[in-house]
């Protein structure tokens, strides 16, 4: 009797120690929403991003927007149960920076793919580590050079590129203004030099001459002498290709001159630290730019990814979301998306990225192929003006 009591005693504990370890095994599997969750690895993803220096009031915006759909992918259950781990690099706005950046992410990190750089030169700093390392890197920023030979089956951008932005500022300035002559002021960096190579090659297709073309360094804080130089042609507009300062500081050196031709920007001023910089300066200014700075634009399913974007980023940090958010946004989307077919193996990722169809993002919507890596149209820019300090839709 007494040892038939021990053996149901026994029985008893087994039974109770299988229930605690089913319990304990439930509360871990529910983090994230996912039975399986827990098992599974994390897909690590790298990021080369401008958070400080000259490229910041771009790259600033672009780490908080990765940063909450990151959680929010996560909070969700991750990419089929594996949560995303990024690691963020900031290269300080320096190409040298990005490129050891790159290599830290790739060979200690054990990356599988890479968002970045904020800048040109920063990206095109990168762009042989990534086509030597076979890591698709998926770049927000705009020079034409990032989706150009060599390595360019590796590099995809999010970020319109110039020869986009450019054909906009020509239509404007041929089909609105209707004006032959202009002149051209650029940062002499990356950015500045593919945007100035791209509207000396396009404007002639349009019957618009370049009459002038002068160059400022990214730190000047004076272009006086190049606009004054400008100021004695017969140009009948300005085009200033770059990214803050400069560009604001271009706009209030044109208004101490008293220049009255028309000032057009490129889309590396879409933020309103150019309008903070530029102060009444910047009135009257007009650039190309995503829907997103003038939400009205956008129509369809775009109109509502745009809206639940700007929200949420709003929600979070007590700010609106800009252009350079938005890039972001695409890069981890079109990302996670393309991993839910290949898993974590980079060479497929590639593949499933390169496969993108019709991708609703905040910057457009994204078609790449084999030929094209840029993904968004002409259509996915809309021209802005800024009036009292506000981005409108300029006139058509």
């Amino acid at each position: 009797m007494k040892r038939t009591i021990v053996i149901l005693l026994a029985l008893a504990l087994v039974l109770l120690a299988l229930g605690c370890q089913g319990s304990s095994q439930q509360s871990t599997s529910g983090q994230g929403g996912n039975a399986n969750t827990a098992d599974k690895v994390p897909y690590k993803i790298g990021a080369v991003i401008s958070v400080t220096g000259a490229s910041a009031p771009l790259g600033e915006p672009e780490k908080k927007a990765l940063q909450m759909e990151v959680d929010k992918i996560n909070k969700d259950g991750g990419v089929d149960g594996h949560k995303i781990e990024v690691f963020i690099e900031d290269d300080q706005s320096d190409a040298k920076n990005a490129n050891i950046a790159a290599s830290k992410l790739i060979d200690e990190k054990g990356v599988i793919a890479i968002i970045g750089g904020t800048s040109t030169s920063s990206t095109m700093a990168m762009k042989a580590k990534a086509a030597q390392a076979q890591v698709p890197d998926v770049a927000m920023a705009a020079g034409i050079q990032i989706t150009d030979d060599p390595g360019k089956q590796w590099m995809f951008r999010t970020a319109q590129s110039d020869a986009l932005a450019v054909q906009k500022v020509i239509d404007y300035m041929s089909n609105t203004l209707k004006i032959k002559k202009f002149a051209i002021l650029n940062d002499a960096n990356g950015f500045g030099e593919s945007g100035k190579n791209e509207l000396k090659k396009l404007a002639p297709k349009a019957g618009l001459e370049v009459v002038t073309s002068e160059s400022y360094k990214t730190d000047d804080t004076n272009m006086t002498s190049q606009l004054t130089k400008i100021k004695g042609t017969d140009a009948q507009a300005v085009v200033v290709w770059g990214t803050n300062p400069g560009p604001a500081i271009a706009a209030k050196n044109m208004k101490e001159l008293g220049m009255k031709i028309p000032y057009i920007g490129s889309h590396g001023i879409s933020n309103k630290s150019f309008i903070t910089l530029a102060g009444s300066a910047a009135d009257g200014v007009v650039f190309p730019a995503g829907k997103i700075l003038v939400p009205s634009s956008a129509t369809g399913e775009q109109a509502t990814v745009i809206k639940t974007f700007m929200d949420d980023f709003k929600a979070k940090y007590g700010e609106s979301a800009n252009h350079f958010a938005g890039h972001a946004y695409d890069a981890i989307h079109i990302i996670t998306d393309a991993l839910k077919a290949s898993g974590g193996d980079k060479s497929k990722l590639r593949d499933e990225i390169e496969k993108t169809k019709d991708f609703v993002g905040i910057g457009g919507i994204f078609s790449y192929s084999l030929t094209d890596h840029d993904g968004t149209q002409q259509s996915d820019l809309i021209m802005i003006k800024i009036q009292n300090g506000q981005w409108v839709e300029a006139s058509k």
